[in-house]
């Protein structure tokens, strides 16, 4: 019998890809949206949810179950981008990214978990990101909610290795993506004492997608950690510079490692 997979924001992006690749790979994938009738055509289905609504992480899971009856692999890939000064991004905006980013995630898991216990079994992956290692200029709140996704990955698997349920999580770097597009941006206010640096990052992080890895790569490391018996705790998928960076901030002194982000965003 095939494995069911849920992936959460699978209608686009890196979600849509892993799907697809899961689904040749001979997987039972279902992936979601919170305007499912849009994916029409999908080479998957798409089942109706949004993460910051607990009501509808309760439907999507009651529905998929009433479908399959058990749920193997959660995915939780559902995420928003943000960008913008610290000290201008508005708070309303700061909390709707953790929202997305961070209690979406556990409410999905705690959805799941009372399935995947009675089965004795189950996978759930979270997707967070390189950037959630370290604060990035203009990027300090998408870093901290991917941070404390990598940090509440940890402190989940230790309390599920009693039941047979395994939690990992995957940092991407950058892939070749919509996610420029559907992040929130802090507006450029030609006033701002931030108008230059900030709009210079802007730029340079678009680049940086624009020219980023094929999202099929990612796939691919999904797949194999779905094959893995006993998966690590993190990993890292990326450009070698981008990886190699965590590795720079755990060795070198923190202003030496802070004088090279700087350099590298030109600030």
């Amino acid at each position: 019998m095939s494995k069911t997979v849920l992936i959460t924001g699978g209608s686009s992006g890196l979600g849509k890809s892993i799907g697809e690749y899961l689904t040749e790979k001979g997987y039972q994938v279902y992936g979601t949206s919170r305007s499912p009738e849009k994916y029409k055509n999908t080479a998957f289905p798409i089942v109706k949810l949004d993460v910051t609504d607990p009501e509808s992480i309760q439907n999507c899971v009651q529905e998929l179950l009433e479908k399959t009856q058990r749920i193997d692999i959660l995915i939780n890939n559902a995420g928003v981008g943000i960008t913008g000064p610290m000290e201008e991004i508005p708070m309303r905006e700061m909390k709707n990214n953790f929202e997305t980013n961070v209690f979406g995630p556990i409410g999905m898991i705690n959805a799941v978990l009372p399935t995947m216990r009675s089965q004795q079994t189950g996978l759930i992956i979270n997707m967070t990101s390189i950037a959630g290692y370290m604060g990035l200029p203009f990027r300090g709140v998408y870093s901290a909610s991917k941070g404390a996704l990598e940090l509440i990955t940890e402190a989940y698997r230790m309390e599920l290795k009693p039941f047979k349920v395994h939690m990992t999580n995957i940092a991407p770097g950058d892939f070749a993506t919509n996610i420029a597009s559907g992040r929130y941006h802090a507006p450029l206010q030609q006033n701002s004492p931030y108008h230059n640096s900030y709009g210079a990052t802007l730029a340079l992080m678009d680049n940086h997608v624009d020219d980023g890895k094929d999202p099929k790569i990612l796939a691919q490391v999904v797949y194999q950690i779905i094959q893995t018996k006993h998966p690590k705790i993190h990993y890292k998928v990326g450009a070698f510079l981008q990886k190699f960076s965590i590795v720079l901030k755990r060795i070198l002194p923190d202003h030496w490692f802070e004088r090279l982000l700087m350099s590298f965003y030109k600030l």
